[in-house]
């Protein structure tokens, strides 16, 4: 008899089911503004990085909406629940399977992005980059990972494309498990990784910025490539 693997619910999965439950009891309205991220992780008992994945993954199912710089709404337009349940990715278990896909969308978001960012746009990606460069200085390990995420939902988002946002936008939580395994499995082969992950995607950045579809495409694929790679090399499933 082959044994049955028992699946553990993750930190940021009750979070958000609690955070759910809640919008959908009426306790949290359409429109209302929701606690900080500091003032949620104080609430629940967990860390900042648990919270943010938790609106990252409701944010991506459509609950709720992050303005940047104002705050986290619950959206005025709620999904239903079998919208909810309708995430292709949902049931996606094998890491190095999702890299493939995401080589496929993100190198075409890459070039949409470069032909299409605004000023706001680089603003945004401008000021990830910092974050990036902020968690290296300090080590800040969790920072460093939301900061990552961020970056490449904000290529996305830059691409001014709204079904491939959307795309993105329901990877995030699987998201958040790829760059956490690879950075802990590349990481541990070698400490200057750190220096080098935040250089690649300083050059992704300047070439979007430089509007080079062509070479924020192959850098992008590079990138992923290598975390492929890193996640073939530890057999991460």
């Amino acid at each position: 008899m082959q044994p049955i693997k028992v699946e553990t619910e993750k930190g940021h999965e009750i979070v958000k089911r609690m955070i759910l439950s809640q919008i959908e009891e009426g306790t949290l309205q359409p429109g209302e503004r929701l606690p900080s991220v500091v003032d949620l992780a104080t609430a629940y008992g967990v860390g900042r990085s648990t919270i943010r994945e938790a609106l990252s993954a409701l944010k991506a199912t459509g609950w709720i909406d992050v303005k940047h710089g104002g705050g986290t709404f619950v959206s005025k337009t709620l999904p239903t629940l079998q919208a909810d349940m309708k995430d292709p990715f949902a049931e996606a278990d094998d890491l190095i399977e999702l890299l493939e896909v995401r080589i496929w969308l993100e190198s075409g978001a890459a070039v949409s992005a470069a032909e299409r960012r605004t000023p706001q746009d680089l603003t945004t990606l401008q000021q990830i980059v910092h974050r990036m460069e902020l968690a290296l200085q300090q080590d800040d390990t969790a920072l460093s990972e939301q900061a990552d995420i961020d970056f490449h939902l904000a290529i996305a988002n830059a691409s001014h494309n709204q079904l491939l946002n959307s795309l993105m936008s329901s990877l995030s939580s699987k998201l958040t498990e790829t760059i956490g395994k690879s950075r802990q499995l590349w990481f541990f082969e070698d400490k200057s990784s750190a220096s080098q992950l935040l250089k690649e995607h300083q050059m992704i950045y300047e070439a979007i910025a430089e509007q080079d579809g062509e070479r924020a495409s192959q850098l992008i694929t590079a990138h992923l490539r290598k975390v492929r790679m890193v996640l073939k090399r530890g057999n991460v499933t």
